[in-house]
């Protein structure tokens, strides 16, 4: 049985509103203000971080209060070796949750265990003085994470070479970039060796090739028994790197499981599209007085509405339901998929033999196009669906763009394209091709 590497039990972040926090500029000053002022200062205190006021067992009870509730009694356990994701819209609480398990800030309430050797890198430069020279910061910054300066002696060309800023290393940090400065603070922490990585937001930071290194490191230190904790916006590189991901929102936990149907519910309570989407309102749905659109829907196996989340083994369909209203007209109903980051898949255009070439009655169609399994690669896809019409004129009828969405899954069984292989594999599209092999000795 894996040992736990990190536990949270009930744990809670408040912070008062409308109420200021002071700082002073030296210690003299704060001393001399305490000694003059000792009961106005404990009040300001008492003010700020006692919360003995709150029901923390039920926080909509303290809707009305002047508090923020980060973390609202988040619970989890996570073993020695597993690397988990955290996701969740901006003010869900990701951060704080990281600053508690870094032990940056205290919980309201709750408790943390952390077991083993913790590295985190949770804003850009964290531990850089702008003064001092990148090589003088990274033993700097050594220290910090709890490097012995052997150990960064031992480390040092190998961070240098992984964060590329070698023609930098003897100029002072506050002429880098914040590029600079992320590529040179995550070397420092992920070559730490540490038994437990937290890493926040590194991938909003830097270049396409930096961003796939990062990846890269971070699935090495997980390959080698180590727990990492990751925190994204970048969904892709979330379900390439974790096989486990909680969410939060407002503060709560709303669900933990595996990356890709936590990602697949993510995108989709985040969107405005579903997989299926209705207009009926004549005068509101897309169209003009030849013909107008009042059905799109993604279809599972069964031609039922599938759910956000599809087996990429698996047959999905794209149906089009639309009303004609003028006899004599030769339609083209099309479809178009495009990837979660703007990659123009396939364009689909109706070759029915039916109805190719043929003027249309008035009347009602629904018009499905079939994609085989074994087609998609894992990620976000929307479908975008149109209609021309080719004859007496050739004109655009409508044009709709992201109107349904899905999320493609491998269910990493190794009946798929991807065979035993389990970390990154790229591509657009995943096709399952046959493949032979002829030997000779």
């Amino acid at each position: 049985m894996s040992s736990i590497a990190i536990r949270a039990e009930n744990v809670s972040k408040v912070y008062r509103l409308g109420v200021k926090e002071e700082t002073d500029d030296s210690l003299f000053k704060s001393l001399g203000k305490m000694i003059k002022s000792p009961i106005s200062n404990y009040k300001k205190y008492r003010s700020l971080y006692s919360f003995s006021d709150l029901d923390f067992d039920n926080p909509d009870a303290n809707a009305d209060s002047n508090v923020l509730w980060a973390l609202r009694n988040v619970s989890f356990d996570v073993t020695q070796g597993e690397v988990v994701g955290i996701i969740g819209r901006n003010g869900a609480g990701k951060s704080t949750l990281l600053k508690i398990l870094s032990k940056i800030t205290p919980p309201a309430r709750g408790r943390i265990e952390i077991h083993g050797h913790t590295s985190s890198l949770l804003e850009v430069g964290t531990g850089f003085h702008n003064e001092l020279t990148g090589r003088e910061n990274v033993y700097l910054n050594g220290t910090i994470l709890g490097m012995r300066k052997k150990e960064v002696d031992r480390k040092f060309d190998e961070i240098v070479e992984f964060s590329g800023v070698e023609k930098f290393l003897d100029t002072p940090v506050k002429r880098y970039s914040s590029g600079m400065r992320v590529r040179l603070a995550f070397a420092v922490a992920a070559h730490l060796d540490p038994e437990i990585l937290i890493i926040d937001e590194v991938l909003a930071v830097g270049d396409a090739a930096f961003q796939d290194k990062c990846l890269r490191k971070m699935q090495d230190v997980g390959s080698q028994g180590r727990t990492v904790f990751f925190v994204s916006h970048n969904m892709p590189a979330v379900t390439r790197l974790c096989q486990r991901v909680i969410m939060l929102s407002n503060g709560q936990l709303v669900a933990d499981g595996h990356s890709h149907d936590i990602v697949a519910r993510y995108m989709h309570e985040g969107s405005n599209t579903a997989a299926e989407r209705c207009w009926d309102d004549d005068d509101k749905a897309p169209g003009t007085d030849i013909v107008r659109l009042k059905r799109v829907r993604i279809l599972d196996e069964n031609r039922q509405t599938s759910a956000s989340s599809l087996d990429i083994r698996k047959p999905v369909g794209f149906e089009m339901t639309f009303e004609v209203y003028q006899d004599g007209h030769t339609l083209l109903p099309n479809f178009k998929v495009v990837t979660d980051n703007g990659v123009d898949v396939f364009i689909a255009v109706d070759i029915d033999p039916e109805w190719r070439k043929k003027e249309r009655l008035k009347g009602t169609y629904i018009t499905t196009v079939w994609v085989p399994g074994n087609f998609w690669s894992e990620g976000s896809y929307f479908v975008d669906v149109g209609m021309i019409t080719l004859k007496p004129h050739q004109v655009r009828q409508f044009f709709e763009r992201e109107v349904v969405s899905f999320q493609a899954v491998d269910p990493m069984e190794g009946d798929t394209a991807r065979g035993d292989w389990v970390k990154e594999l790229g591509g657009v599209i995943r096709p399952l091709l046959e493949w032979e092999t002829d030997f000779t000795q």
